[in-house]
């Protein structure tokens, strides 16, 4: 039996029994359900790159540039920016009645602390800090870069709409250091957290944050333009079993499943109440993240070798099934059909697939039998299948393989732990991060050599950090392309990751929403019709 197939099946069993008592009916008009597509385990952006931590603090933060759906960087928390003739000073002035949910104004020096605690774990961040010879807050409402040379995609980074999205906080809670999560969330955008109704694992709750003021804009794109709450409460609800959430959103229990079962997609196709539709627009690439820091996978050519044992059209055919509208493949370091995409190095992954020249390539090797622990997130599904494709082939391969089978948000905490295996550590997890994040060297975190300073794999490789660096001074996009190329074969080549697909997933919602933006999963615009 496929793992999709049982899956389904057992939810369907359950979904009759649990729909009705586990939720409340959603009757009002100005509440919104939503089921994510995982617990929301950390609330702070800058210490994860889970996107349902990502989608919280869109909700919650607010960013100082947004972007339309170009992909353009537009004016968000500032009115306006002035640069100097030589490209070498930024002034950026804060927009009139910026709050905190907390009641204090959004000044200068908060802006200040919160890009310098991003800036030290955001891969884009990094790269514009680099050039950074000061940055100050002249006065409370005015942030000014002074650069050690001219850096013209600044309003592009401090755009960033996915992980991690350099928010602003007060500065009180910026100065917590960025591998530690802030004590308390509290930010200035169109909806506060409400600490004291969550509930770990099942609910969390927003409220509409009277005070907030969206731009003038006005027509909303992407991220930029007027954020308007029209929801006085949100209501993010945990639901693991896929077929419960179907059946609520069908009952009118919920109102927005956020990335409804493959599977169950053509029955909520039937449903007249419902709509499914296409919101991260970018598509969703699968990886397995391998630890470099630990035994076996501190050996370069040990996890090049396992390369050999991915198959991707195996992975999307457990994940997505073999519909071809909602795959694309075979995809490498960046995006699919993005600019940055090439064929650099790709025979890794495209040649025919021969598990038992993999088994040899992994003797060849160096592996001695070494225990690796992989993390699998089974409530999340299409984290599940491509864990469990993965494990069997290490299995066939001779490797000594612990699969740990647990929740999303317990993954998530586990792979910040960087001690051996004896002590809570891990080897391998699987992930999936949107299109918009691999669309090149400045967006993408797991493409990086930059060690325990860069997400959890924590590679270090210099010459990595030496093409991404001269991608960011690369005059033109052809020369960006060819750097690309070089930065993909570089990646391949030590194994820092291993790619696993791109597909694009369906989301679900009642009808009566209406004013639904794509790019990302975004609550302001949303309405319920009349």
């Amino acid at each position: 039996m496929k793992r999709r197939t049982l899956l389904t099946g057992a939810g369907a069993l359950m979904a009759g029994a649990l729909a009705r008592p586990a939720l409340v009916r959603a009757a009002s008009a100005t509440t919104l359900r939503f089921v994510p597509y995982a617990d929301l385990a950390l609330l702070d952006p800058i210490i994860t790159t889970n996107y349902v931590t990502r989608t919280h603090a869109l909700m919650v933060f607010d960013t100082l540039y947004s972007l339309d759906t170009a992909y353009r960087a537009q004016p968000q928390m500032v009115a306006g920016h002035e640069v100097a003739s030589d490209g070498l000073t930024w002034r950026l002035t804060l927009r009139d009645g910026l709050r905190f949910h907390d009641g204090t104004p959004v000044l200068g020096r908060d802006v200040v602390a919160s890009l310098k605690r991003w800036a030290q774990r955001d891969a884009y961040g990094g790269a514009l800090f680099a050039t950074v010879d000061e940055l100050s807050a002249p006065s409370d409402t005015m942030v000014q870069f002074r650069l050690k040379r001219p850096f013209p995609l600044l309003p592009d980074a401090l755009a960033k709409p996915t992980s991690y999205v350099p928010v602003i906080m007060p500065e009180r809670l910026s100065a917590t250091p960025a591998t530690q999560p802030v004590p308390e969330i509290v930010g200035s955008g169109p909806f506060r957290f409400v600490p004291e109704e969550r509930v770990p694992g099942s609910l969390n709750v927003y409220r509409r944050f009277e005070a907030y003021r969206p731009r003038p804009d006005v027509t909303p794109s992407f991220t930029a333009g007027p954020r308007i709450a029209h929801f006085d409460r949100v209501e993010w609800r945990t639901i693991p079993d896929g077929a419960t959430a179907a059946g609520a959103l069908r009952s009118g229990e919920i109102d927005w499943w956020e990335q409804p079962l493959v599977d169950l997609v053509p029955d909520l196709n039937r449903q007249p109440a419902v709509r499914v539709d296409l919101v991260e627009t970018a598509g969703l690439i699968g990886q397995i993240r391998l630890n470099h820091t630990l035994p076996p996978f501190d050996n370069p050519a040990i996890s090049r070798a396992l390369l050999a044992a991915v198959d991707q059209t195996e992975m999307m055919d457990a994940v997505a099934g073999s519909d071809p509208a909602i795959r694309r493949g075979p995809v490498g370091i960046f995006t699919a059909g993005g600019p940055m995409a090439s064929s650099a190095g790709m025979e890794a992954l495209t040649a025919p697939r021969d598990l038992a020249a993999a088994k040899r390539a992994l003797a060849a090797a160096g592996y001695k039998g070494e225990r690796v622990v992989l993390l699998s997130g089974t409530d999340v599904p299409r984290i599940n299948a491509i864990c469990e494709v993965m494990a069997d082939a290490c299995r066939k391969i001779g490797m000594n393989l612990d699969v740990v089978a647990t929740d999303w948000g317990t993954v998530n905490q586990r792979i910040l732990n960087a001690k051996p295996l004896d002590q809570g550590g891990w080897s391998m997890f699987g992930i999936f991060s949107g299109g918009l994040d691999h669309l090149s060297p400045a967006y993408h975190l797991a493409a990086r050599g930059n060690g325990r300073a860069g997400v959890p794999s924590w590679l270090t490789d210099a010459p990595l950090e030496e093409l991404r660096g001269a991608w960011f001074d690369a005059p033109d996009l052809d020369a960006q392309k060819a750097l690309a190329a070089r930065i993909q074969a570089r990646a391949l080549e030590v194994g820092a990751y291993l790619p696993c697909g791109q597909y694009f997933q369906p989301t679900a919602y009642r009808r009566d929403l209406e004013g639904m933006l794509t790019g990302l999963p975004l609550f302001w615009n949303l309405r319920r019709s009349a």
